[in-house]
């Protein structure tokens, strides 16, 4: 026979998803069945005991109940398209250049340690790059952890790609492997 409970669940999910592909929200889902300590950890992190948690740039919105009043009232609408604006927004910035560099600070001057040495790395490749002081935005800073699913900065990214921070680029370097990417070779 099916297990009552997990099927219920499902179907709460399930209905969470179309609500949003109904609105035409775009969201990227994670099973918390894959991860037990995700599943607990989120519940105690968000002070909320049940799934689906729907969160919107990084602020949870609710379960069900409450998605679905907000669909009633109508206000859907308006806590939705702000995540997809910051999400349009950060795409932009990613492709503004070919090679794009999420900072603390900007190439004059670096406002930490490892912003600073990823500028000298990048700048020893004579390659092009644009970058974007994240200390000036605070929605693009937090909003772009949570896109990137990269918790730190600086973060790069190569034609709209997210290559990774100080260590990995250190590491390219070290393979010789920085310049192809940052040409967009790989």
């Amino acid at each position: 026979g099916h297990n009552e409970k997990g099927s219920q669940k499902e179907s709460f999910s399930k209905q969470m998803v179309e609500i949003l592909n109904k609105h035409g929200i775009s969201f990227s889902s994670f099973d918390i069945f894959s991860d037990e300590e995700v599943r607990q950890g989120l519940k105690t992190y968000s002070n909320w005991p049940t799934y689906p948690q729907l969160y919107v740039a990084g602020e949870l919105i609710g379960g069900l109940d409450i998605v679905k009043e907000l669909e009633a009232s109508g206000e859907l609408d308006t806590v939705c398209p702000k995540a997809c604006k910051l999400e349009d927004k950060l795409k932009t910035l990613i492709n503004k250049a070919p090679v794009m560099l999420f900072m603390k600070g900007n190439k004059q001057m670096a406002k930490c340690g490892f912003s600073k040495q990823i500028i000298e790395i990048i700048n020893s490749t004579g390659v092009d790059y644009e970058t974007f002081d994240i200390l000036e935005d605070e929605e693009v800073r937090q909003g772009l952890k949570t896109y990137s699913n990269w918790p730190t900065y600086p973060q790069l990214y190569v034609k709209g790609e997210l290559v990774g921070g100080l260590d990995i680029v250190k590491e390219l370097k070290e393979n010789g492997e920085l310049l192809p990417v940052l040409k967009g070779e790989n």
